[in-house]
């Protein structure tokens, strides 16, 4: 089973993550913020992720440190369960539509950290919660990964829509990425030998 446990604790922030990429979207998440873990919750059953997040953090400031600590440990979780990335597809995508919002993600296991983010949030916030944190929580996960992660916003006027498709699209194209891919199971997809 490809499965990781981690905690960072801070000054900020304490995380704790549990992840298992061959599940079926069980999930326990805490966070004290209700839309992100609504998100969490999305990421997990899409992704088809066991995924249990516990998260506590200086959120009488506001989620910005909660939410970016989650997408490090997060991204360190997938690097661990992972290993030396032996036999996975590598590659995924995903153009997923949320009622009028449609999103394109397209994503490559690299070992290279890189985030273009071409999205348009109409709302500062949902809720409580500030949309900006949407583009930090995955430049931490695409730095901790080493993922190279491309978004697009190809339509959409509903901010909830929006990041709901974010969220959703990201899990799908992570399943892809991390299936393995049962005609080479001992091969690192890359030329190089290695991925890391």
């Amino acid at each position: 089973m490809r499965t990781a446990r981690l905690e960072r604790e801070t000054g900020e922030t304490n995380i704790k993550i549990g992840l298992g990429l061959d599940g079926v979207g069980k999930f326990e998440i805490k966070t004290g913020c209700g839309f992100f873990e609504h998100m969490l919750v999305l990421f997990a059953r899409h992704g088809r992720f066991d995924l249990i997040c516990y998260a506590e953090g200086d959120i009488h400031i506001d989620y910005h440190h909660l939410v970016e600590d989650t997408g490090i440990v997060l991204g360190r979780a997938f690097a661990s369960a992972l290993g030396d990335m032996r036999g996975i597809s590598r590659y995924g995508s995903c153009l997923l539509p949320m009622d009028e919002a449609l999103v394109m993600i397209s994503l490559d296991i690299s070992g290279r950290a890189h985030l273009s983010y071409d999205v348009s949030i109409p709302a500062a916030k949902v809720g409580d919660f500030d949309t900006e944190l949407v583009e930090e929580f995955l430049l931490a996960f695409t730095r901790s990964l080493g993922l190279t992660l491309h978004i697009k916003q190809m339509a959409g006027t509903n901010s909830h829509h929006i990041i709901e498709a974010i969220f959703k699209g990201l899990a799908r194209a992570l399943v892809q990425a991390v299936s393995l891919d049962s005609r080479f199971p001992d091969d690192i997809p890359s030329t190089k030998g290695t991925i890391l």
